[in-house]
């Protein structure tokens, strides 16, 4: 896995499934907040004029030569809940997100959110 002060040395780098398929590009990263550690990926996904982004766990996540190698295959990570490219996950979609691949959800002891993008 790799250090959130690394992220940003990341950005733009091709997202791939364990099959080894493109997902997309590496467009940020969420980190939870409880642990400042890296927990989803933000994924440019779709065609020039219809892009979004969709995200992914990093949980078992891989780093490689030019590539961010992900546990959950394409589609799945395709059809994960997405916002506009120059949007941000409203705290209210954080547990659809967790549904989707089914991780249990727990906002932060005060209520607060659970991630927080870098």
């Amino acid at each position: 896995m790799f250090e959130a002060e690394d992220i940003r040395e990341w950005q733009g780098h091709d997202v791939v499934d364990p099959e080894g398929s493109r997902i997309g590009a590496l467009e940020s990263v969420y980190v939870d907040t409880s642990t400042d550690r890296p927990a989803f990926a933000a994924v440019t996904v779709g065609l020039p004029t219809r892009r979004r982004l969709v995200f992914v766990p990093l949980d078992e996540a891989t780093v490689g030569p030019d590539r961010l190698t992900v546990h959950y295959a394409r589609k799945r990570v395709k059809d994960a809940p997405g916002i506009a490219v120059d949007g941000e996950l409203a705290a209210a979609e954080e547990p659809a997100l967790f549904s989707h691949y089914d991780l249990a959800y727990r906002p932060g002891v005060g209520g607060e959110r659970r991630l927080a993008r870098r």
